[in-house]
Parts: C-alpha cells; structure tokens; sequence
C-alpha cells in the first residue's frame, strides 16, 4: 500500500508557465510540502499566472480559506489595498505578495533603503526579457519605495537634476520620486542596477539572476511561512528577517 504523503498540501496556479513548472518540481521535492492539482484540497496556493488573472485567482482563494503566495507582478497599493479589504473579515488566513523571490534581489532592496540615506541621487535601471508585461518592474517600484523612505528618514529633499524637460522618455519614469529606467531585450532575464552619487563618489548596487531557479527557494520559504502570517505580507523582506 502506498502511504499517502503529509506536509503542507500546496497548488501551483500557473504550474504551465517556466516559473511554475520549476516550483512544481521543487514541491514535489521537498518532504514537507505536498503537490495537489485542487484548490479545494490546497492549503497553500502559489500564484505565478498574469497581472490580469492573479487578482481574481486572489479573490477565490480567499474565500475559500486558502492562503496564497504571489509572484505575478502588476501589485500597486490600490491592489494591495483591495487585498487588505478581502483579508479583514478572514481571520487568520495569510497571502504574501513578492515583487520578486530571489534572496539577493530582496537584500539589495534593502540596502538601496540604507544606502539612499547618505547620497544627493539615485536612480534605478532594471533589465527584463522582452516577453515581460509590466514596466517598470514591481522589484524596481519597490525599490524606490525603499530609497524614497530612506531619504526621507535621512531628511532629504528632492534629488539634483536640472533637466527642463523631464517628460520625456530619456528620463524614464519618475516613481515615489526616483528615476527607473527599463530596459526590455532578448537575452535577459531579470536584472536590475541602483545607482547612487553624491560629490567625489558614487555607488552601484546590482543584482542579476541568471535562472529563474533563483526564485524557488523564495518561494518555498514563504509557502512554509504564510500560513502562519495572518494578514497581507509584501515582499520576502520580513520572512528573511
């Protein structure tokens, strides 16, 4: 007889894409987690689909009790604030948003936070293959999340720039007050550099992943993490720490 597995029953939506293939494999890897291809017999999903489809596979895996997991990309706060709102009445139920699950992308997330206390400018260049949808990037908006709340903890104004006229696309986009500049070409995978400069010195923090098996072990951690975060969690940040 075959001894049925145990461990934390786990669904992959999106298990088809290059992504969630790979997380299947790694699921089915690992002793304490356990794959099921049911929402209604999931405890965990794990959400690695598109921005226009994650919002109400989000939705019905709240109602249904089942914590989530969300690599997708194309969260900004009124989507988070909408996550918030369907969590409210589910108590004890997690989901954690990632802007992106490899370990040294979230750390130089945070060190571009510490870093932007101690330099006059910053800006953000982040490098995807060109099949990605969203631009800028969630890791390179929520950088700039990261460096706008530093520099404002350091009591810092607005960056230099004497640019005229800053609306054009040379300058890139302007979000929570930083440059990003996106760059879409065949090759690439997921990359992003920080650039920081203040009088005589400059500073580039950069983070490449090379394979999307940089995202698993990510991923996994926060599988075995959400169910024991009620709430919304964005970002791996507060489960590494």
């Amino acid at each position: 007889m075959t001894q049925q597995r145990t461990g934390i029953r786990v669904v992959v939506l999106g298990a088809r894409g290059r992504v969630g293939s790979q997380i299947c494999q790694a699921i089915h890897a690992a002793a304490d987690l356990h794959l099921v291809e049911d929402l209604g017999d999931a405890e965990v999903a794990v959400d690695f689909t598109t921005p226009d489809a994650v919002m109400g596979n989000l939705q019905r895996c709240i109602d249904r009790g089942v914590h989530v997991v969300v690599g997708t990309s194309g969260f900004d706060e009124a989507r988070l604030d909408q996550v918030r709102s369907w969590l409210a009445d589910r108590s004890g139920l997690g989901v954690v948003v990632a802007p992106n699950f490899a370990v040294g992308a979230v750390l130089m997330t945070e060190f571009a936070e510490r870093a932007a206390r101690y330099f006059d400018s910053a800006e953000i260049v982040e490098m995807h293959h060109p099949n990605k949808l969203d631009a800028p990037s969630g890791t390179a908006t929520h950088t700039a999340e990261m460096i706008a709340a530093g520099r404002a903890a350091a009591g810092r104004g607005a960056m230099p720039d004497a640019t005229q006229d800053k609306t054009g696309p040379a300058r890139g986009s302007e979000v929570y007050g930083v440059r990003i500049h996106a760059v879409r070409a065949r090759g690439l995978l997921a990359h992003q550099q920080v650039l920081f400069g203040s009088a005589g010195e400059t500073l580039t923090l950069r983070h490449d992943s090379l394979d999307r098996s940089s995202f698993i072990p990510g991923v996994l951690l926060a599988v075995r993490a959400v169910p024991d975060r009620p709430g919304l969690t964005v970002g791996l940040g507060p489960l590494l720490s």
